[in-house]
């Protein structure tokens, strides 16, 4: 794998309380033509999850999430993680995701960090939070200027709104839990997570 942003049209972001569900919440995501799949960061299970998902699910591609540390990315490689994305980024920190072997996503949300990134020879990120800062008026806005950039959006996209960043043209992927609702999780109700993977898994750029 060379980029996270040409695996799938939309990567579930995951967060797992229960590293017993990993396995089965993967394996429903699969199924249903979500191999990307972003395990955050922001839970004690996380890296038993990443570990689990790793072992069991080899035609999944299970990704860190939510990276903050150089000690994340050195854990999160460890457990497994064959991608890693972070909401933002420092230079320490993407020294870190440099060395780790392993596609990475930083997180941007203004034209100054994407610039950055690009004079460090970065041309993929996440743009987080996506709607918050902007949405697709605001990657649009940048198709032009950097024309080299090229974003995953992440947060508070949903199935409706996802075809529409999918249609601009420096957007390979965006992010997202819709596929994911918390009652299904609770519920354990895998037969519908993957049915709503498999509609997510058809999405296309329209506006």
């Amino acid at each position: 794998m060379t980029s996270v942003l040409d695996l799938a049209p939309v990567v579930p972001v995951v967060v797992l309380d229960d590293a017993a569900d990993a396995v089965p919440l993967a394996r429903a995501l699969v199924n249903g033509g979500l191999p990307a799949i972003e395990v955050t960061l922001r839970t004690p299970a996380a890296l038993d999850a990443i570990r689990a998902i790793a072992a069991g699910v080899p035609d999944a591609v299970v990704g860190a999430g939510t990276v903050l540390t150089a000690a994340a990315v050195t854990d999160a490689v460890t457990a497994g993680a064959r991608f890693l994305v972070s909401p933002g980024w420092t230079d320490t920190l993407l020294n870190a995701l440099r060395d780790s072997g392993v596609p990475f996503l930083p997180g941007v949300s203004t034209v100054s960090e994407v610039v950055a990134l690009l004079e460090r020879g970065v041309t993929e990120m996440k743009f987080f939070p996506a709607e918050a800062a902007g949405g697709t008026a605001y990657l649009s806005s940048l198709a032009s200027p950097l024309p080299r950039a090229r974003f995953c959006p992440t947060g508070g996209i949903t199935a409706a709104k996802a075809p529409s960043y999918l249609a601009l043209p420096n957007v390979g992927c965006v992010g997202g839990t819709w596929m994911i609702p918390r009652d299904a999780l609770a519920a354990k109700d895998w037969d519908r997570v993957e049915a709503l993977a498999r509609e997510a898994s058809a999405v296309r750029g329209t506006v």
